[in-house]
């Protein structure tokens, strides 16, 4: 593993036009990719045979391109369908692996279509509770409002 050197270190690298931090360990700095998490990033680095604890910033180019290129068509380099972000998309019917913009657009659509066809989530995200089962006796207050705490009785002044 190469050091840190002025010559070839770079303080910010550009993969799927993100900024990423040079002094990061890669694995790390590619979780900065809204999409690609802890496992997906460990991923990349295998199929593109570079070292989980190399630092970004010394990255050579070649190896730059290569996870450009994984990140673009990861199902056709090797990825197993279940690491993929978009399986059976309803559009296309097709799994593909979606990042940044695109992620948040598709999420965006998917939460106006629950609402629209009226569905349990849909009604759930509407009313800003919890979608997945959660209960809600204790917990989802920032969601409710401030605690309503009981309150006392005031006593009667006592006629004498």
């Amino acid at each position: 593993m190469a050091e840190k050197t002025d010559a070839n270190f770079k303080h910010i690298v550009r993969i799927a036009n993100v900024d990423l931090p040079g002094n990061k360990p890669i694995r790390i700095a590619l979780t900065n990719i809204k999409g690609i998490g802890t496992n997906f990033a460990d991923t990349m680095c295998k199929i593109a045979h570079i070292d989980l604890r190399t630092k970004a910033g010394n990255l050579t180019t070649e190896q730059v391109d290569k996870l450009n290129r994984i990140i673009e068509a990861p199902n056709k380099i090797g990825f197993p369908d279940w690491m993929l972000n978009r399986r059976r998309d309803l559009d296309t019917n097709e799994t593909k692996h979606v990042i940044t913009g695109t992620l948040i657009f598709l999420q965006d659509n998917d939460l106006k279509r629950l609402k629209k066809t009226k569905t349990l989530k849909g009604v759930r995200h509407q009313a800003g509770l919890p979608v997945r089962g959660q209960r809600t006796k204790a917990h989802f207050r920032k969601h409710k409002g401030k605690v309503v705490g009981v309150a006392k009785k005031k006593e009667a002044p006592s006629k004498k």
